[in-house]
């Protein structure tokens, strides 16, 4: 019953509030700045978000131009062909993720990561209020949970694996507005 009110509800609040994950912030973000063509002045352990049309995408640099993080994806659930679920994931793969529940947590390159998208870069120690974890501690949280998991675009999204790994507590701003965002 619990599932069907979740699925009921995930489904309307996407139909209903199309433009509700606004990137927009009263304040300037930081994004990330090359250093030269591909390399990043990136740490272990920082929180990379990605805008997108209709969200935020995030993720957790792991060192050596790689990124963990949370994705819904069907085709883990159709095939073991590692090479092919490796490959970056269509829109059509992460609907049917979103749809099924099933998700991933993976390691991508930061370009594959942020699909040609500005990447902003530990904006969350400001809006969240809270002082991370270590910075190792944070990339080994993700490097711990690496594989796949059951997905929620409630209650288990890229952002409450993020917010997990780098202040402890998983939290979603994203999924808080749908419930604060005035009609």
């Amino acid at each position: 019953m619990l599932d069907s009110l979740a699925l009921l509800l995930e489904k309307t609040f996407l139909l209903a509030h199309f433009n509700f994950f606004s990137t927009a912030s009263p304040k300037p973000e930081r994004c990330a700045k090359r250093r030269e063509e591909g390399t990043y002045y990136f740490q272990r352990g920082d929180l990379l978000e990605v805008p997108r049309t209709l969200f935020t995408h995030f993720g957790i640099y792991l060192g050596d131009n790689k990124v963990a993080h949370l994705m819904p994806d069907i085709l883990p659930v159709l095939t073991s062909n590692k090479s092919q679920i490796q490959k970056v994931v269509t829109n059509k793969r992460l609907l049917l993720g979103v749809i099924y529940k099933y998700a991933s947590i993976r390691v991508d390159t930061v370009e594959d990561f942020a699909y040609g998208s500005p990447i902003l870069l530990n904006t969350m120690d400001t809006t969240l209020r809270r002082q991370p974890l270590a910075a190792e501690d944070v990339a080994r949280r993700a490097e711990k949970l690496i594989g796949h998991i059951p997905y929620s675009l409630l209650w288990n999204n890229c952002e409450h694996f993020v917010t997990y790994c780098r202040y402890g507590t998983a939290v979603s701003l994203q999924t808080e507005q749908l419930f604060t965002k005035d009609s």
